[in-house]
């Protein structure tokens, strides 16, 4: 009896033991205790420094000396700025061909590119041609002197595509804002710097009334007058033109400027 209980002991810790280990029991480790994979750092992305603007140059404190302000006699001269322009320089030419008179264009080099055309008409008319720079840059002349020689070149070579053999003897810079090195550049380019004498702000679009008031007030003998074909609506220097012309050419005459 003692024997059998004996192996009956036995097989009972063998059963205990054989089940701890059964092979569908899986002994898995926390996630805390396996080591995370390596994450490959990505690269920063290379920082492009841009170059530093060149400063512009201020403007002198008054206007230098060289600039072509009067006709030096008695004429006046009208000039038209920022065309040429499909809606109205046509108009403008009409009107001056119907007066008798003639007029100096200073015109922007793009729009020169976007109507050939007009520029021809233009010169086929009698009228003369300014360099008005390639897109009316107010600062233009305060840029470095590399610049300012590539707009005025790149506008001259525009006025020449569209009318080849184009005298081109005069630059204006926009708004009057003159410096010694845009006088300089245009002068290497062969154009005298063409300046005015009155400026009746018809960009400011005042009334043709006004307008035909601020010349008749402000001219006299070799008056060059400022006056605008483009940039804008210019409706109201169209009507001012007529009464403006016939009060010049009755006062000084309207000449073609030399």
């Amino acid at each position: 009896m003692q024997a059998r209980a004996a192996l009956a002991s036995v097989l009972a810790m063998a059963l205990v033991l054989s089940g701890c280990a059964q092979p569908d029991r899986t002994i898995t480790r926390s996630s805390a205790s396996q080591p995370m994979p390596s994450a490959t750092p990505t690269p920063p992305h290379p920082t492009v420094a841009k170059p530093p603007k060149t400063p512009l140059r201020p403007l002198p404190a008054k206007l230098p000396a060289g600039l072509r302000r009067t006709t030096g006699a008695r004429p006046a001269v009208l000039t038209f700025d920022d065309g040429p322009n499909p809606a109205w320089t046509p108009k403008v030419l009409d009107q001056l061909r119907a007066a008798k008179v003639t007029a100096t264009f200073c015109v922007v080099g793009r729009e020169v590119q976007r109507h050939p055309e007009l520029v021809r008409r233009i010169v086929r008319e009698g009228h003369q041609l300014c360099n008005h720079s390639w897109r009316h840059d107010l600062d233009l002349a305060r840029r470095p002197v590399a610049e300012i020689r590539a707009d005025l070149d790149r506008t001259n070579r525009a006025i020449q595509a569209a009318a080849p053999g184009a005298k081109v003897s005069f630059y204006r810079q926009p708004g009057g804002r003159w410096t010694s090195e845009v006088l300089g550049v245009a002068k290497d380019l062969g154009m005298r710097p063409l300046h005015w004498s009155v400026d009746p702000q018809d960009w400011d679009k005042p009334s043709a009334a006004t307008i035909g008031k601020r010349i008749h007030a402000a001219a006299g003998p070799g008056a060059i007058v400022l006056l605008h074909d483009g940039g804008g609506n210019r409706a109201a220097t169209l009507a001012a033109c007529p009464q403006v012309i016939a009060d010049l050419k009755k006062r000084f005459g309207i000449a073609r400027l030399n």
